[in-house]
């Protein structure tokens, strides 16, 4: 009877994921958001759209980065690296992500409420599924 076989149950592994995922967007979460509020790196606000988004003006953006860290570091902890669905899975979400870095980038550092275009992001999105 070998002491580490529970590990090979891909139910606790999943959990261990989840909670690790958890974990670090705990302990990592508030160091990140005061970060990026001290780079002052906020949202901007549509000036034609309703008057109740204009209180998120400022708010801290780039906050998916946090998120694509906390998958990246539990996937690599308790996934099946030899298992290429884990691999496709990772590569399509930091796709996304980067995808999301971008359309942020360009609201933050132009200054354009809008991001990137949607008819960008589709096509983008449209690629990276149609290559996964």
């Amino acid at each position: 009877m070998r002491a580490f076989a529970v590990f090979e149950y891909i139910t606790l592994r999943a959990v261990l994921a989840c909670a690790t995922a958890l974990l670090i967007g705990l302990v990592a979460g508030p160091a990140v958001i005061r970060r990026l509020t001290a780079l002052k790196i906020g949202q901007a606000v549509r000036s034609y759209g309703p008057q109740t988004h204009l209180v998120k003006t400022g708010t801290p953006t780039m906050g998916g980065a946090l998120i694509l860290i906390s998958i990246a570091v539990s996937t690599l902890l308790w996934a099946d690296w030899t298992n290429r669905f884990v691999w496709v899975v990772l590569l399509v979400t930091f796709g996304f992500g980067w995808i999301g870095w971008v359309d942020d980038y360009r609201k933050v550092v132009h200054r354009d409420p809008e991001g990137m275009k949607s008819r960008h992001k589709f096509f983008w999105q449209a690629l990276i599924g149609i290559v996964a």
